[in-house]
């Protein structure tokens, strides 16, 4: 059995569970996830925890166990807390700007990269138009739209411009050097 997957899920005060077969919907003060889950596990809701147990012992069954978990973790979570990721926008001249559920991002192209967020995601840009921050309460899509957004120009490696992550480090190569 997986390590992972042995962990109960403790469930925060204003978090409510429904269960319903392989249907899972997580309620919570910042909104609603349902997922499906795959066949092989089942979630048992046992008072103020939940447990993922795999139904047999097959390869799939325990294949899913821990990943089961953990999304219902996220779930959980993202209901209660949620999440949050920034970047960093660094070149002269490159900058953001939100208004709504739009982004436009100047990032050295000859025209603005202009993206519109799907529900359930905020967008917001911090600090003189070089910050980026992602929120939403469904860390797969939140991840995703930060692997997006970075995708538009991910930071080059010899001068470092671009868009990364907050705290990412990005390795630097020598340009040429000339003969003498």
């Amino acid at each position: 059995m997986s390590r992972i997957g042995k962990r109960p899920i403790s469930l925060p005060q204003k978090v409510t569970v429904e269960i319903n077969g392989q249907h899972i919907a997580v309620k919570g003060s910042k909104g609603t996830l349902e997922r499906i889950i795959p066949a092989g596990v089942r979630v048992e809701h046992e008072g103020e925890t939940l447990k993922v147990v795999p139904e047999n012992a097959s390869r799939t069954a325990r294949e899913r166990h821990g990943l089961v978990r953990t999304l219902v973790a996220n779930m959980v979570e993202g209901v209660a807390n949620g999440f949050q990721k920034r970047l960093q926008i660094q070149g002269v001249g490159y900058r953001a700007q939100a208004q709504g559920s739009q982004l436009t991002l100047n990032v050295g192209y000859s025209k603005p990269v202009e993206m519109t967020m799907p529900p359930g995601i905020k967008v917001a840009v911090e600090e003189k138009n070089t910050e980026i921050v992602i929120d939403g309460i469904d860390k797969e899509l939140v991840g995703n739209i930060a692997a997006t957004i970075r995708a538009v120009r991910p930071p080059e490696v010899y001068k470092g411009k671009g868009i990364r992550y907050k705290g990412e480090s990005v390795r630097r190569k020598a340009g040429k050097t000339s003969k003498k």
